[in-house]
């Protein structure tokens, strides 16, 4: 799915972006230039961003 329209970036390149060490919008803005434009995308992309993210962190064993 397009998440930025202005600049042709999908989930799935958010979330190979995120794969490759991206944590934050800043990051994602950087690499992607998600956000930079007219700033529509930046609520789906956090979105995508946080899943990721939370997708991650569940697949982390716990360390005791």
């Amino acid at each position: 799915m397009y998440v930025c329209i202005c600049h042709g970036v999908t989930d799935t390149q958010i979330e190979a972006a995120i794969d490759n060490g991206a944590e934050t919008m800043k990051q994602l803005s950087s690499e992607l230039c998600v956000g930079s434009q007219c700033g529509k995308c930046c609520k789906s992309t956090k979105r995508v961003l946080n899943n990721k993210l939370y997708q991650i962190a569940e697949a982390q064993p716990c360390v005791a």
